[in-house]
């Protein structure tokens, strides 16, 4: 594991967030891939311990009671828990930090609750025909007397199935400008139990099962003001302060799970004779390896630069897209070039080796695709040469 000069304490949280995994999380997997299920009771046992080991909403300042780690201890804990099943782990809880945009007594219906680990939040940006492009959304919110009614359709909304409450985006106006149209975006807190608001199955994925995407259905659900997070068409605003970091959390999960199939990939490589010999002595197989670790360490370093320039006030859009891209896109290479080194067995689910193959490969499309990751890199290159 690379170091990046990282502190005592550093690697203590590293090793603290590991154990729990191993402990914790990997006895479950098989059971949760095979019922694509995650018992309650386990569930609750899961975030109870998270609590009382004091990391839950790690991700939140002690001012509001979470642990108030920086976004390199934060990306610390999420490469450690992407070791192990994203439906487990999700228990772990980290809230969306945009609840800190939470103004009155909004901090005490959502922010403290969800710090506290007594709600659960879920965010609701893609729809069926917009996807990475969020001015295309067609969801929206319109003004009926001092109200709001929400109308419209959301999809791929992880831990919904959970949550005590949504933070969805919505137009909620539009704007002429030269280049056409421009729709304004605005931020709402939406409860589970809401009239007119419905939450249901989405669709069945091969990636991170039991860690589920739903539907959810806005039909003249009403709104009031108390529920806008942020100003009214500042959702944008909102957005860019509070989701800057997300594509982060992709990069570090994707390192942590690669350096777990690197581990099954060198073990068997030592172990697994041919011809009188370990596999990994044939420069076939020990080449490799090499390439494996390189890319790893490359893509873990990446990672914790982007979440060190945070930590340092400096302009991190094109670190964090390059992270995000090379990570995901490193991830696919290390769990096919482990399944190549399994052979046949690879492909069998005696081992997890196909199950992060699956997994890996929607790594590369949410948070941002990763043409869009090379749009904000090459963006931000050319722009400054004002091109």
């Amino acid at each position: 594991m690379t170091s990046f000069g990282l502190t005592d304490e550093h690697q203590m949280i590293a090793q603290t967030v590991r154990r729990f995994v191993e402990h914790e999380i990997y006895p479950h997997e098989a059971e949760v891939e095979r019922t694509g299920v995650v018992p309650p009771e386990l569930a609750a046992e899961i975030k109870r311990k998270t609590i009382e080991m004091g990391f839950y909403a790690c991700n939140f300042p002690e001012s509001v009671g979470g642990a108030g780690l920086n976004h390199l201890e934060f990306a610390i804990v999420e490469r450690e828990l992407g070791r192990g099943s994203m439906a487990l782990n999700h228990f772990f809880g980290r809230p969306q930090n945009i609840l800190m945009a939470c103004k009155g007594d909004q901090i005490e219906r959502y922010l403290l609750p969800a710090v506290r680990g007594e709600r659960m939040d879920a965010l609701a940006m893609t729809e069926p025909g917009a996807g990475s492009d969020v001015r295309g959304m067609k969801c929206s919110a319109q003004r009926d007397g001092g109200d709001w009614v929400a109308n419209g359709t959301k999809h791929f909304i992880s831990g919904a199935e959970h949550a005590d409450f949504v933070i969805v985006f919505m137009a909620t106006g539009e704007d002429q400008t030269p280049k056409g149209p421009k729709k304004r975006i605005t931020t709402f807190l939406v409860d589970r139990g809401t009239p007119g608001f419905t939450i249901r199955e989405g669709y069945k994925s091969v990636s991170h099962r039991g860690y589920k995407n739903m539907i959810l259905d806005f039909d003249d659900c009403r709104l009031s003001d108390a529920q806008v997070l942020g100003e009214v068409d500042g959702g944008f605003e909102v957005m860019n302060e509070w989701l800057y970091a997300t594509r982060i959390t992709v990069a570090t999960m994707c390192v942590g799970r690669a350096r777990r199939v690197f581990d099954y990939a060198l073990d068997y490589a030592a172990t697994r004779e041919q011809f009188g010999q370990p596999i990994g002595k044939f420069q076939g197989v020990s080449f490799q390896l090499a390439d494996m670790i390189t890319e790893i360490d490359a893509a873990d370093l990446l990672t914790l630069a982007a979440a060190d320039r945070l930590d340092k006030g400096l302009p991190a859009n094109r670190e964090i897209a390059s992270a995000k891209l090379y990570a995901s896109e490193m991830l696919a290479r290390v769990t096919d070039a482990a399944i190549q080194i399994h052979g046949g067995m690879g492909l069998m689910d005696d081992y997890p080796l196909e199950r992060f193959w699956r997994d890996a490969r929607v790594e590369r499309i949410w948070d941002g695709t990763s043409e869009i990751q090379r749009h904000i890199i090459s963006r931000d290159l050319l722009r400054a040469l004002g091109a």
